[in-house]
Parts: C-alpha cells; structure tokens; sequence
C-alpha cells in the first residue's frame, strides 16, 4: 500500500456509501455533482484509482482515495434496513433512501478495463453482495454479470453524456430485475445530481447512446461547420467562434425552456422567400435531416456490434 493510500485508510471516516471504481472525467463530474447537490458529502464517497496523482485530486476534495477496490470496500458502509441501524440513521433522515440503500460501487472504468476489475471484486460481492451500478459504454448487464461470474448480480446500468460536467447532462437508466426500489432510487438520485434522467429498457441502450451519448459530438459537429462556413464567408477566426458559440448556446436554451416544438421554432426563424428558407433549402436538398437519421442508426449498430 502507498503513502496515499495508508494516509486515507487510516483518516478516512468508515461510513461511506459509494464507491467509484475508475477515476476519470465523469467520475470527477459524478463526485462534484452529488456535492453541489448536497446528495452525498465527500467523505460518504470513496474512489479507487491506480494513478496517484489523480487519488490525491480526489482526497483533496475530501475523499477517501484508494489503490485498490479491496482497502475501498472494507471502508464501505454495508446496505441494510433503516430501521437496523437505530440513532445512526439520523444523519440520513434528510436524504430518504440514502442510508438503506447504500454501500454501492459505481464502475466507471473503460470497458476493456472490466475483466481486471470483476476478477479484483468479484471474491468480495460473493463475501458481501452490493448493488452494482455501471456507465461502462456498450456493455450490457449481462456482460457485467458474466465478468463477475455472477448470474443474479444486482445491476444498474447508467450512460450520461458529457454535459454532465456542467450538470447538464442526459443520462438513461437500465435495471437489472431484482432490485429493490429504494436501491434503484440511490442511482437516480445521484445522477439527476448531474441533470435529467430517463429510465428507458435496457434493449434501447444502444439506440440511446448513439442518440444522447454520441448527441454532444452532432453539435459539437454543427458548430465547426458553422465556423468554418464563417471564415469562408470573411469572418476571422475568434469573431467566428464567438458568433457561432452564442448563437448554438442561446438557442439551445430557447429549446430547452420552451414548450414548443422545435419545428415550431424553426418556423418562427424562417420567412417565407428569406435568407433562412434559402440557406434550409440546401439542407432539405442534401438530405440532411435523413443524414442525421442513418448517422444516428449507425451509431447504434455499431454499440451493438461492441457489446458483442
């Protein structure tokens, strides 16, 4: 065990009820999320991550950071009844469900990383079962479980996307069966912490990925075309990108708090026989919005074909 390590088992508080397996952006975004939201305190989470530089980011936001899920999990509150834990549970009262509920890992590794990390936990689920949430990309339950070598392990599978970063973000929600509702209510609980959430079936994960996972990359891929169209047309660079970043953001934010469609709204843009109907025109007649359809299809298949 490291200095690091040694330093966070010894001061870290035992009461903690998440662990994050897997330390990276969304990771980061997850932990800052349910802090600001003031769901879950710093020391009620634990991370485990090899790389120290990264565990003493995280202990010095008041987590306890770890090397290994092993020294992790001995510090994790095991879930049990509210009504078990007596005067305990006051702390928790504020936060329906939490204190029950708790004692969940939360694996937010690459996918190519899960067999390592299911051969490191799966003799301590097997000692001590636990909820086991996941935003593994393309990864079904069943792989989840079938790396664990656990065929009923209770899962919950998570996809945000990256806006969550500025808890803006869409994340869909899978449950394996089996789960009681107040465990189920832990995961959402702390991903509506990073925006909305939306519990769709499990066989439409792929299809929601390449839509609201892949989503961020479509705008993100209007915006350099519309910088670039800019510059053609004479803008320089920084007038170009500061044109096109106000413009997507303010609109963005019309969809978002209107109620109308946004074909309505692109309407309301659009005057008969003016500049908008003639730069949409080209758009109808390069397909575009067929385009986007297949590219979204694609998407989708190609998830498939991973989670293969």
């Amino acid at each position: 065990m490291n200095s690091m390590s040694s330093m966070n088992s010894t001061s870290s508080p035992t009461r903690a009820l998440l662990a994050i397996i897997g330390g990276g952006n969304m990771a980061k975004a997850i932990v800052l999320g349910a802090i600001e939201a003031k769901l879950l305190a710093p020391f009620e989470m634990l991370i485990v991550e090899p790389d120290a530089t990264k565990r003493r980011q995280f202990a010095s936001w008041g987590l306890g950071a770890f090397e290994t899920a092993a020294e992790a999990l001995a510090r994790l509150l095991p879930p049990q009844p509210r009504a078990a834990r007596g005067a305990e549970a006051d702390p928790f009262d504020t936060r329906t469900g939490l204190a029950a509920a708790g004692g969940q890992i939360l694996l937010a590794v690459k996918p190519q990383a899960l067999p390592d990390i299911a051969s490191q936990l799966a003799p301590l689920l097997a000692a001590n079962p636990r909820v086991v949430m996941s935003i593994l990309a393309g990864t079904p339950i069943a792989n989840i479980r079938a790396a664990f070598n656990a065929p009923e392990l209770p899962v919950i599978r998570l996809m945000p996307n990256t806006p969550a970063r500025l808890r803006k973000g869409m994340t869909a929600m899978s449950v394996a069966p089996g789960l009681a509702p107040g465990e189920a209510q832990f995961a959402h609980d702390l991903f509506v912490s990073l925006g909305e959430v939306v519990k769709i079936d499990e066989s439409l994960m792929d299809a929601y990925t390449a839509l609201a996972g892949s989503g961020p990359a479509y705008v993100f891929y209007l915006a350099q075309a519309m910088i670039a169209a800019a510059q053609e047309l004479g803008f320089d660079r920084i007038s170009a990108d500061r044109i096109v970043r106000q413009t997507i953001g303010g609109s963005a934010a019309l969809l978002s708090e209107s109620a109308e469609p946004p074909e309505a709204l692109r309407a309301a843009v659009t005057s008969k026989g003016g500049t908008t109907e003639a730069a949409c025109q080209i758009l109808d007649d390069r397909a575009v919005m067929r385009a986007v359809a297949d590219a979204i299809a694609a998407g989708r298949d190609r998830g498939r074909q991973l989670a293969r």
